[in-house]
């Protein structure tokens, strides 16, 4: 390599010409990483190199590959230390996904001391092990194998009944505030084009966007994290303000993911990219084919190098499965005589022995799944719930047994067909028989 690429040449105005990165971010760079490492004038202004302007074209590249700056400063550091020229060797940038992959003792016992720190809701513990696992792995290995796995496994005890709402609210508001903590933390976009990321209505969690926002942040997107249970007018609202490159939303809910269908619908209308995912679609495969959007994968840690792959090629939406005449009928009737049914349900003899509270929220939440299965268009995803609710009512009510469903499913047949009209409700009765 000619020295005279080393010859400090060049002031910011040309370096951000040349690169297409923002002073902001040439400093924020330099201050964090070390690259670029430019000379001073006598009056404090930086001066630039050939080798440097390059170095910042490679890391570049390397981003747009779905590498985060700090994994590719770190590539170009150990092709350095290797005798290698990066500027040669293009072709070592990795273009497969990049998925965080710690594994061992360490990682295991720090998540596993967490937990428990949860659990017994010492927060100071907890949070000394969150600063402990932070100074030895990099963010991608806590947020995904300590915090993520962590809450699942806490969730995993909540729904078999060996830990209580509140412990489980605990941990999940303390790993919410450390996402948030990072978030505000991250340096400024170093990427042109904004992206949205949202909940739709009636979706309260928030730890899997917060999540996708800090690691798109990571890879130098201007995210714009619009939080939990947004309503859809706004929302439209907030698209034509910002001309986002992508709109992502996350549900974890059918209802939710149900709420989503009237937006995706009108991004489509409007030409804008829509990304979504969320647990309810792993649990309940169905429902992304009556999404008109794209799929973002079963896992957290795709999400970012699927972001790349859309944002880059702009796919077309395949086949959406709409709902029949028959459906938009059943779900508009099926709305209207909703509370009909549940009050035939608490005035029905054959149900007297379950408790009040019960019987609510079983109306509430059964109710809450008919309708979103009938406005999505399949009654079948109804049925995906039923086993995860009735291990949930097994595992916390000792009393209920696989029969109390069953007899409970009985009595909302008989409903149906005695509040709603036969021909309208005819999806719903159709599922019941």
């Amino acid at each position: 390599m000619s020295p005279s690429n080393h010859l400090p040449t060049f002031n910011m105005k040309v370096v951000v010409q040349e690169t297409g990165l923002k002073p902001d971010t040439l400093r924020a760079w330099e201050r964090r990483y070390g690259v670029p490492n430019p000379e001073r004038t006598s009056g404090g202004h930086r001066l630039y190199s050939q080798h440097e302007i390059d170095l910042l074209k490679w890391l570049v590249a390397r981003q747009e590959e779905g590498m985060s700056i700090s994994h590719a400063v770190e590539l170009w550091q150990q092709l350095e230390s290797d005798g290698q020229n990066p500027l040669l060797t293009m072709e070592t940038a990795v273009s497969e996904p990049i998925l965080p992959h710690i594994t061992g003792e360490q990682v295991d016992e720090l998540r596993e001391a967490w937990i428990e720190a949860c659990l017994a809701f010492d927060e100071y513990q907890a949070q000394h092990l969150l600063a402990r696992a932070f100074a030895l792995f990099s963010i991608e290995t806590v947020c995904y194998q300590v915090l993520q796995q962590g809450l699942t496994d806490i969730g995993k005890g909540w729904y078999e009944g060996t830990v209580s709402v509140q412990q489980e609210h605990f941990a999940s508001a303390l790993a919410l505030r450390q996402l948030e903590a990072l978030l505000v933390a991250m340096p400024a976009p170093t990427r042109n084009g904004r992206i949205i990321v949202a909940c739709p209505p009636t979706e309260l969690h928030t730890f899997a966007p917060l999540m996708i926002s800090l690691m798109l942040r990571r890879q130098g997107w201007d995210v714009v994290y619009l939080g939990a249970n947004v309503p859809l007018d706004r929302l439209e609202a907030s698209v034509a303000q910002i001309k986002p490159l992508l709109v992502l939303l996350s549900a974890q809910t059918l209802t939710a993911a149900a709420q989503m269908l009237p937006l995706a619908q009108k991004l489509a209308e409007l030409g804008v990219l829509l990304a979504f995912g969320g647990a309810v679609f792993n649990h309940i495969e169905q429902i992304a084919g009556s999404i008109p959007g794209h799929f973002l994968g079963n896992t957290l840690a795709e999400v970012p190098q699927i972001v790349e792959k859309l944002i880059q090629t702009s796919p077309a939406i395949g086949n959406v499965k709409k709902p029949s005449k028959a459906y938009q009928a059943a779900y508009n009737h099926f709305a209207e005589r909703r509370s009909a049914i549940e009050a035939y349900l608490h005035a029905s003899p054959a149900l007297a022995q379950m408790p009040t509270a019960l019987l609510n929220n079983t109306n509430h939440e059964f109710g809450n799944d008919v309708e979103a299965a009938l406005h999505l268009g399949d009654m079948v995803m109804v049925e995906a719930n039923l086993d995860w609710v009735k291990g949930l009512l097994l595992n916390n009510h000792t009393r209920l047994t696989d029969m109390t469903l069953q007899h409970y499913l009985q009595q909302y047949h008989e409903a149906v067909k005695a509040v709603m009209d036969e021909k309208l409700a005819m999806p719903l009765l159709d599922w019941f028989a």
